[in-house]
């Protein structure tokens, strides 16, 4: 986390069960027929040509069910072949009937690539964009993606893409899903798009060193918290607003639905003398390969004053860099910006893996896959790193793979920080404040967790009345 970063940064009615809930289909009377769900997914592009500066995939998705489907559980996926391992992709929307504040984009890696696909791009709604009726459709999305530096991609070689789709029809090389069942299109061979699988082992393997830390302390002056490892920052310098202070005495605990939870405060009233961010990190740099997970509370707006600081609330891990450009340096980030930042002009979250960047003049190598919509509320963070690729889940759904090329030389630490951007995005010097709760954390060492493995994991130490466990050895 630095100061200076710059980013352009079958049909059934099990599927309609899920949607409306268990008590939607309860109500039926008894002589009703069940709901049947279905999707169509329409095609068209005006970028036609094999090279192209970016992919053009513009997209209706049509409901042909029998009942009003919620687009916030539709997924859509175009397939691609990546023009390099290294290649990171940027997901843009022109224009949508349903606005394109409603539509979201992330990328992911396919688990067994082909010759024309080892990527897709997710196509999403938020909760904004509302519900589908029967016949209907949403209307135009005209979508677009490129790649981050620019060059050309060749379209020849993409599973979904079709050079003679210059208007509107049915194509089933783009699947679309509701409430995880796909309804409509073929994947690439070995690639139906059940990312995690359906049922996920829920119980996780034994042994593997551990840190889990539920934080349950009286302050940020607890001395359980540096016996612990953690360091609550107080030391000057960046990332955020140059001059501010990074204040432990912003760092307090509470209790909640009986979990004890860590709030971190970040306030400013416009300047950078009044200014206070916060960070707690652990003193060790021990942690490598293995699951990293966390539940973690963002907020889209402050808990008291204006609204529209350029914030940024996170959990990561993170080594130092030992020279410009060192290819020993490694970081992986969730990233939540509730008001936007970075050129974005409003809540993203990025997920980001870290080869190595140059402070001055700027210069970064790293991949990541960002989603446009608020995430506000509790979240359950899961970050798992092997040796193959790193792959980022939120609420136990896969976000993004990221490949081999990131993966960590050194170990590093585990962080947790709130801090602003610079004090461009709400100008007032009225005082105000932002909160960030962290419910726990948890890493297992060398060992890949699920989702609901982690659950499992957690709920046994709490179970226990386990509070706190480390034993994962130094590096």
């Amino acid at each position: 986390m630095r100061f200076a970063k710059n980013r352009l940064r079958t049909a059934a009615a099990t599927a309609t069960a899920v949607a409306l809930g268990a008590a939607g289909l309860a109500a039926l009377p008894a002589t009703a027929s069940a709901a049947t769900a279905g999707l169509n997914v329409q095609y068209r592009t005006s970028a036609t040509g094999a090279s192209a500066d970016q992919a053009e995939p513009w997209i209706k998705v049509k409901n042909t069910g029998d009942s009003s489907v919620q687009l916030s559980g539709v997924k859509v996926r175009y397939y691609f072949k990546a023009d390099s391992a290294s290649a990171t992709y940027r997901f843009a929307c022109s224009w949508a009937v349903k606005g394109c504040a409603n539509v979201t984009g992330t990328f992911g890696t396919l688990t067994s690539p082909t010759a024309t696909a080892d990527r897709y791009l997710e196509i999403g709604f938020t909760s904004g964009a509302g519900s589908l009726a029967a016949g209907t459709d949403t209307g135009d999305m005209q979508l677009r993606f490129y790649q981050s530096s620019w060059q050309p991609l060749n379209q020849s070689d993409d599973y979904s893409f079709g050079a003679a789709q210059t208007s509107y029809g049915s194509w089933s090389k783009i699947t679309a899903q509701l409430a995880g069942t796909t309804l409509w299109g073929t994947a690439p061979a070995g690639n139906e798009p059940t990312d995690p699988p359906t049922d996920p082992p829920t119980d996780p393997p034994t042994g593997g060193a551990t840190l889990f830390d539920d934080f349950n302390y009286s302050g940020y002056s607890d001395p359980r918290i540096s016996a612990n490892g953690w360091n609550v920052r107080s030391n000057s310098g960046g990332p955020g607003v140059p001059g501010a202070t990074w204040a432990p005495e912003n760092v307090t605990f509470a209790t909640t639905g009986g979990n004890s939870i860590m709030n971190l405060e970040t306030s400013t009233a416009g300047t950078a003398a009044t200014t206070e961010q916060t960070e707690v990190l652990t003193k060790a740099t021990k942690f490598k390969n293995g699951t990293y997970a966390a539940r973690v509370k963002f907020s889209d707006a402050p808990r008291s004053g204006p609204d529209g600081d350029r914030l940024v609330q996170t959990f990561f891990t993170i080594n130092d860099l030992t020279a410009p450009m060192a290819d020993n340096y490694a970081e992986y980030d969730f990233e939540y910006l509730p008001n936007g930042g970075w050129g974005e002009p409003a809540n993203i979250l990025y997920t980001t893996s870290w080869e190595t960047y140059n402070p001055d003049p700027w210069q970064a190598v790293n991949q990541h896959t960002e989603s446009r919509q608020s995430y506000s509320g509790w979240h359950d963070l899961v970050l798992t790193i092997d040796a193959s690729s790193i792959k980022y889940y939120i609420d136990g759904q896969l976000f993004g793979t990221h490949d081999a090329a990131y993966l960590p030389e050194r170990p590093m630490s585990i962080n947790f920080n709130q801090w602003l951007i610079d004090l461009a995005g709400q100008t007032s010097t009225t005082a105000r404040s932002y909160d960030q709760q962290v419910d726990y954390v948890l890493h297992i060492k060398d060992q890949v967790l699920t989702p609901a493995q982690v659950a499992t994991k957690v709920n046994a130490y709490r179970s226990a009345g386990t509070t706190f466990q480390d034993t994962v050895p130094s590096s």
